[in-house]
């Protein structure tokens, strides 16, 4: 049973290493909670001086060494109609010591105001940085070490890159449409980024083949509905694609106040021909915590055990001050 999940990992690794026209960039489930990663143009985004969010995915877990994502951003508004952001990833995957890094700064202009009142709002942002990526071998796992079935740490991989560890630059760019006008019972948001847009190269994999990562184009959009005086509704949806594969997301939560300070938040999305998570989230005075769980129902599924159900977990810390012109951020 070792060697098959061993195998099978690494067959999943090599589907996403080796498919340059396919989609290789991680997804997330509470895309709004990892906002510069989603979309450049979110960068200052927010009802507040700054804000900072976390978040944690692990796909596949009956699988050894399956995907692990980690992402970290932060930032930060002015009063001259800039904004600015950092905005880490790193996704680790497979018992070949595979890890993509990609990390990037960020720069908002939120100067075009529309309507009476200049509190229809247009963003636009770029982000520049590099992506990296890596095999390490000598932890890896692999069917040469295997003898009559049983894993031999000690027989030669006999596994190699034509590099084992690539850095490229890389830049994105997006644009952001929100309504801030605080009198509105439905503010409508909506964006589109591009990801990857200089085409970094990956020569890990071979130097004759030198493949690049193509774009990820992403649409998204909502609103934040008034319900009551403690109660919203926010529906969202997404649609994603890079190379030959796409994405399809539509959900949306209720979020209602249970103090001044806390609100809960509770919700379900859906991804097309994929799978469907709940999502759970708390604020407090700023700090807002979210749960979602993947139930998968593609045929994934079958293929890993009938277990290819993920979790993510999120935090975010937003300073607020909640003045007029000030995006509404969604959580989810």
């Amino acid at each position: 049973m070792s060697r098959i999940r061993t195998t099978l990992a690494i067959i999943l690794l090599s589907l996403v290493a080796l498919k340059s026209n396919a989609q290789v960039d991680p997804h997330f489930s509470q895309y709004y909670m990892y906002p510069l990663w989603l979309n450049p143009a979110l960068t200052g985004s927010i009802d507040g001086n700054y804000r900072v969010a976390v978040i944690d995915r692990k796909q596949w877990g009956n699988i050894s060494n399956g995907f692990s994502t980690i992402g970290l951003s932060a930032d930060i508004t002015t009063d001259k109609s800039l904004s600015f952001g950092l905005n880490l990833l790193q996704q680790s995957a497979g018992t070949a010591g595979y890890k993509y890094n990609n990390d990037q700064l960020s720069i908002a202009y939120s100067g075009i105001r529309l309507g009476r009142e200049g509190d229809k709002v247009i963003t636009f942002a770029m982000q520049a940085g590099i992506i990296g990526r890596r095999f390490d071998f000598s932890s890896a796992q692999v069917n040469s070490q295997y003898q009559n079935d049983t894993y031999n740490p000690a027989l030669p991989v006999n596994e190699s890159t034509a590099k084992p560890s690539a850095t490229s630059f890389d830049m994105s760019t997006g644009v952001l449409y929100y309504d801030a006008d605080v009198d509105k019972k439905a503010n409508l948001f909506a964006g589109f980024s591009a990801a990857h847009i200089t085409s970094p190269k990956d020569p890990s994999l071979s130097s004759a083949y030198n493949s690049t990562l193509p774009v990820r184009y992403t649409a998204h959009a909502g609103a934040y509905i008034y319900l009551s005086e403690k109660a919203h509704l926010v529906p969202n949806v997404l649609y994603m694609w890079q190379g030959n594969v796409s994405e399809a997301m539509i959900g949306g939560y209720v979020q209602m106040a249970a103090t001044s300070i806390m609100d809960v938040s509770a919700g379900i999305n859906y991804r097309v021909n994929d799978a469907v998570y709940p999502y759970l989230g708390i604020s407090y005075d700023g700090l807002t915590f979210g749960f979602s769980y993947d139930v998968n129902t593609s045929k994934l599924g079958t293929l890993a055990d009938g277990n290819a159900n993920s979790t993510e977990i999120s935090l975010m810390y937003m300073d607020h001050k909640r003045q007029k012109g000030f995006f509404k951020c969604p959580r989810f």
